[in-house]
């Protein structure tokens, strides 16, 4: 299974930073994120992920949720960790990868995102914990089967919680 860090970043109670990636098929606006890297823990991986395609560094994060992605016809499972960067050192800047781009919360550009995006922003956005199953078409953009589950504040996600889902 792939595992992969997500940061997205909350200004001002009101506006969240996404990016443009002029690398992705499926999605035009996507979160920072990437793979973890050898040696590296979830949570470095995802503050590494967001100094390379931001120009940030993470000051205060904090794990809100863990998806999991499934494919039809493809073996290999997407475990995503995703984060929440309340304040941060740097001004975001554009990169070869990436473009940040701060959207109010009512108007995020669902429709150039990943189609499962739609579902689980909501409780992003109101700082709830999840946890996430979407299992996906071949054509990687129907959503064939989902869950989303809440869990309680205090709780520590692990990926042993995806099991509860699946």
């Amino acid at each position: 299974m792939k595992k992969r860090g997500f940061g997205a970043n909350k200004f001002n109670g009101n506006y969240i930073a996404i990016i443009h990636n002029q690398q992705c098929i499926h999605a035009q606006i996507k979160g920072f994120g990437g793979k973890v890297e050898l040696g590296e823990t979830i949570e470095e991986g995802a503050r590494r992920e967001l100094f390379e395609e931001a120009g940030i560094e993470a000051i205060d994060m904090k794990k809100v949720a863990i998806n999991l992605f499934t494919f039809e016809h493809d073996p290999v499972a997407l475990e995503t960790h995703i984060f929440v960067v309340e304040s941060f050192k740097g001004e975001p800047i554009e990169t070869e990868e990436m473009r940040p781009e701060w959207f109010d919360y009512k108007d995020i550009p669902f429709d150039q995102m990943w189609t499962d995006d739609k579902y689980w922003f909501p409780f992003l956005l109101e700082l709830k914990k999840f946890i996430g199953y979407f299992h996906f078409a071949q054509d990687q953009k129907t959503i064939l089967k989902q869950q989303l589950n809440t869990v309680d504040d205090g709780h520590v996600l692990t990926e042993f919680d995806l099991k509860s889902i699946i």
